[in-house]
């Protein structure tokens, strides 16, 4: 609903005649383009190139429909579409289908007024159906999709159709009636006021009754067993790539995910360890799969966006992740390694101190709160939380060195096995790895992110 409101701003821009200043924002934004060195001020040039060129294109494709006004048929064509609303809709579905762009058909709508060669009345059902054509955009896009994906597709048609009913039959006439009182003499900017109002009280109608379109999206694509093996990513999807800047976010909460996914490996790993739970440790194993599924769909993704025309700094951040899903993976392995560990300890029934499950227990908690606050400080870079980490590391290393010192007391009081006391070292040393590694991933987010 609001990327519908959102939409009908690029008609506002469109229906304004502000074609004298094209030349100028075009100019403007080329000397701002060729000497600017901040990212900032090249998206500011772009953005000034890029409206000069649309109100400059406005102009020509005004101009050259002039001709149409004398075309007879083309005015007995559009006093047919006057009265037959239904007709109008249908066109106007036609033309956003074929141009895939209800921007588009809408700025040719301005034009063809702006002229004089359309009226009013035949206009607004062509807008109307125009907000039908755009939603063959969601429903190809849709295809090959999840089953969420389809049901936005199935909503936002269903939106549209309604709204498009409501005005049809009942607020045709007083919409005409509005937009004449605000501007008079502009059909231009009244077929732009339309399509705003349109949006506005369609929102403002059907919004107390969303559930219904809910349900008709879910009537249409029902649940019914699964689609197949579920779907391991959450967020990257190759049709997010063409919006860099989102994409770059999809793929930051998609690493995310992967870290809880490698947490989740670390402590089924060290619970199973403690509890002697060969169940609870065999959970890392299959978990340590999806972690390294999601290193390789990550990494795919990054390559593509990396690929793609995105900012200096954007390009900065994708290197970063690059290095984090690699030490995330690690994290992985180092779980894996536990939960081997932990496997021989129970297969061989291995026994061990008091004093040595504390140690471990407390080296196992800082890690874990280490590899914590890292995924937080990706998703929300915190300085703050960077020096946290920092100082769990460090408070890390000082507690495997003690327990380095204590498993060689024990051995030389014989209070603990050989056995026992090498897969004690290993289980240390990983869960030192991992404080280490989770100190690498703030660090790339530190040389990555500017801190306030």
């Amino acid at each position: 609903m609001g990327a519908n409101i959102g939409t009908t701003v690029t008609g506002q821009i469109v229906s304004l005649s502000i074609s004298e200043i094209a030349p100028i924002s075009i100019a403007v934004g080329m000397f701002l383009w060729l000497t600017a060195k901040k990212d900032g001020s090249k998206n500011l040039a772009e953005i000034l190139i890029g409206l000069g060129i649309l109100f400059l294109g406005m102009e020509f494709l005004k101009d050259s429909l002039k001709p149409m006004r004398e075309i007879q048929a083309f005015n007995d064509m559009m006093l047919t579409l006057s009265g037959h609303p239904v007709l109008g809709v249908f066109v106007g579905f036609l033309l956003t289908f074929v141009v895939q762009s209800s921007s588009a058909s809408i700025g040719m709508l301005i034009a063809l007024a702006s002229q004089g060669a359309l009226p009013l009345e035949a206009a607004l059902p062509i807008l109307y159906g125009d907000n039908i054509g755009t939603c063959t955009t969601a429903l190809l896009s849709s295809i090959g999709a999840s089953k969420n994906a389809k049901r936005a597709a199935i909503i936002h048609l269903s939106f549209n159709v309604v709204g498009t009913l409501l005005f049809v039959i009942f607020l045709t006439g007083p919409i005409m009636h509005l937009v004449r009182i605000w501007d008079p003499t502009d059909i231009g900017r009244q077929i732009a006021n339309s399509h705003s109002v349109f949006n506005l009280i369609n929102v403002v109608l059907q919004f107390p009754f969303a559930f219904i379109l809910i349900k008709i999206a879910m009537w249409v694509i029902p649940d019914k067993g699964e689609e197949g093996p579920p779907k391991i990513t959450k967020f990257i999807d190759d049709r997010i790539l063409e919006t860099p800047t989102i994409a770059l976010q999809s793929a930051i909460r998609e690493t995310i995910n992967m870290g809880r996914v490698s947490q989740e490996s670390f402590k089924c790993s060290m619970d199973g360890f403690f509890d002697m739970n060969a169940d609870m440790v065999v959970k890392t194993f299959a978990i340590e799969k999806d972690v390294n599924y999601l290193e390789k769909a990550i990494t795919d993704y990054l390559v593509k966006l990396s690929n793609c025309e995105i900012m200096d700094s954007d390009r900065r951040y994708i290197d970063g992740l690059f290095n984090n899903i690699n030490d995330i993976e690690r994290i992985g392995d180092h779980a894996d390694n536990i939960a081997e560990l932990a496997i021989e300890a129970i297969d061989k029934r291995l026994t061990f101190t008091e004093d040595s499950k504390d140690e471990l227990r407390e080296m196992y908690i800082r890690s874990m709160k280490a590899l914590d606050l890292a995924l937080q400080v990706i998703e929300n870079p915190n300085k703050e939380k960077v020096y946290e980490v920092m100082k769990l590391e460090d408070q890390v290393d000082h507690l495997e060195k003690a327990a380095r010192k204590g498993h060689i007391n024990r051995l030389n009081h014989n209070e603990c096995s050989t056995e026992s006391g090498i897969v004690f070292l290993d289980i240390i040393s990983n869960l030192e790895r991992i404080s280490d590694l989770s100190l690498n991933l703030v660090r790339v987010i530190s040389d990555t992110v500017v801190f306030d």
